[in-house]
């Protein structure tokens, strides 16, 4: 399954020359991220009060071609691959059907203290349920 969430380029996602500058990639698949878990069902905010969180533990990005002001622009958000105590997502962000990045981000299930945690069986079923064959 593949969850995809428009987001609009402003004037404060941009650098001088009105390009959209690297870091906020991060914060546009960050979003991409969360609307991909409620979307599927998975509740952080229940997650959190259990004691569990998700953290980023690694993330790579592939920089291909610039974003500009006032553009509205695809997060493309897939799962790949569910672990026992991470998951990794491989996301683009597009404009127009164009990739402008692609991360691929590795996520762990960890307690409040920042310990690894498995995640709950829920929680791995219904990413389970979205992940790619691949």
């Amino acid at each position: 399954m593949t969850h995809r969430l428009a987001v609009k380029v402003y004037y404060e996602d941009t650098d001088m020359a009105g390009i959209v500058y690297y870091a906020n990639y991060l914060k546009y698949i960050e979003r991409g991220r969360s609307e991909a878990l409620e979307a599927l069902g998975v509740d952080q905010v229940a997650m959190k009060t259990a004691g569990l969180v998700f953290a980023v533990r690694w993330v790579g990005v592939d920089y291909l071609a610039p974003a500009r002001f006032g553009e509205v622009l695809e997060v493309a958000t897939v799962i790949a691959r569910v672990k026992g105590a991470s998951v990794e997502m491989v996301q683009e962000v597009r404009r127009a059907g164009q990739s402008l990045i692609r991360a691929t981000v590795t996520v762990a299930c960890m307690d409040v203290q920042g310990r690894p945690k498995r995640l709950p069986e829920d929680v791995r079923s219904k990413l389970a349920s979205a992940q790619v064959a691949g």
